[in-house]
């Protein structure tokens, strides 16, 4: 598959998609930060002095979701029908992983917004926890699925991510955040 984002003299250009059907298309992408041992009770017993840091960024993920065509050049502006952010914590790791599924009805897909939505989500609990810890780390930002459109359905099966861990409490989360 070539190139679609340049024209014939190699310019930058936006993909025209007016001659594509409307389709329900869904992306669902994660992240991660790890941070401190402080910083993850402070979170997870909800003392952060900012406030609640989970729910802050759950509002910031789904904002961000939003505004992706207003931060990425080439991206079409999307009337979302659905954005959901969803945190993990784990305290083995002292990392919070984060899940945002994005879901619209038209004519090209919402993988950009699902990953924008992670990468605010996860730069929001940076900021709001900074003070405490300035050696937090995001990373393992990814497309984890997607559905509708002419690519049809993909799954991004990263060993060790989804599936880092056998226990059965851990498996069952994961099936009600809908990540497996």
């Amino acid at each position: 598959m070539g190139f679609t984002h340049f024209d014939e003299n190699g310019r930058a250009l936006m993909v025209d998609v007016s001659g594509k059907d409307d389709t329900v298309r869904q992306a669902s992408a994660v992240g991660k930060i790890t941070v401190n041992r402080e910083v993850f009770r402070a979170i997870r017993e909800g003392t952060v002095k900012k406030g609640d840091v989970l729910s802050v960024a759950a509002t910031a993920g789904i904002m961000g979701a939003k505004k992706t065509s207003d931060l990425i050049p080439m991206c079409h502006i999307l009337p979302i029908s659905n954005c959901k952010i969803d945190f993990e914590m784990d305290e083995e790791e002292c990392a919070v992983y984060c899940t945002c599924t994005v879901k619209v009805t038209g004519k090209t897909g919402v993988e950009m917004e699902a990953l924008t939505g992670v990468s605010t989500a996860l730069l929001t609990i940076y900021d709001m926890c900074k003070a405490m810890d300035k050696s937090m780390e995001i990373g393992e930002i990814y497309l984890l699925r997607k559905t509708g459109g002419k690519s049809g359905d993909v799954y991004n099966d990263r060993s060790g991510r989804v599936q880092r861990s056998s226990s059965a409490g851990k498996e069952e989360k994961r099936r009600e955040l809908n990540i497996l």
